[in-house]
């Protein structure tokens, strides 16, 4: 074997273990920052501040039925028009394969039986994950003469709708839900926002 081959190889069988050491070091460190501001994120909630419209983050609906957790944003979303901090409520999400119904259509017909007014209501049904759902709100905002929005989800994606909505260009504060954030949640929604840093929100969805 030649001589700087079995140079190189020494080097590598050196330094690898050391610069692995510390790739793992510095990931720690980065994934526990992230997680600590997810915790942190998800106990905060600025929908005092009102804005033109409340826009629910799609979930789960069972033939046109919103499931638990998506009856939830749309109750909290509800609470926010009554009060009159918002004036329009936007419904998000389009439906899975096999679905005869879309997250935003059931959660419009939920509000509509609630007595929110057609026309305080709009329906975008273009996106099956949080990026693609505020992607498109973000898109069709102008049309509707909306500039600010409240975001309604579950406490945990607090942090995470942040980010993704300065990506996209959303003026956006956030309404989470009354629900705990649980530690699964936590741990999933830190992977998500310190993978979305790095790489973006945009490229990480598009995977």
């Amino acid at each position: 074997m030649p001589l700087v081959l079995i140079k190189a190889l020494k080097w590598s069988l050196r330094w690898t273990p050391i610069v692995l050491v510390w790739f793992i070091a510095i990931s720690l460190i980065y994934f526990g920052i992230t997680y600590l501001q997810v915790w942190m994120a998800s106990g905060s909630d600025d929908s005092s501040q009102g804005a033109d419209a409340a826009v629910v983050l799609g979930a789960a609906q069972y033939n046109g039925e919103p499931s638990p957790v998506l009856a939830a944003r749309l109750d909290q979303a509800y609470e926010l028009y009554e009060q009159g901090l918002v004036q329009m409520i936007v419904t998000t999400g389009s439906n899975q394969p096999g679905d005869l119904f879309t997250q935003g259509k059931a959660g419009y017909d939920y509000l509509r039986e609630k007595g929110v007014p057609d026309e305080h209501l709009i329906v975008i049904v273009d996106g099956s994950s949080t990026y693609e759902e505020l992607a498109a709100t973000s898109r069709q905002a102008f049309r509707f003469g909306i500039e600010t929005v409240v975001l309604v989800s579950d406490s945990y994606h607090t942090f995470r709708l942040r980010q993704i909505s300065d990506e996209v260009g959303l003026e956006a504060t956030v309404a989470p839900t009354s629900g705990k954030a649980g530690f699964s949640h936590l741990m999933r929604e830190t992977v998500a926002a310190g993978l979305g840093r790095i790489f973006g929100y945009r490229r990480l969805d598009a995977r």
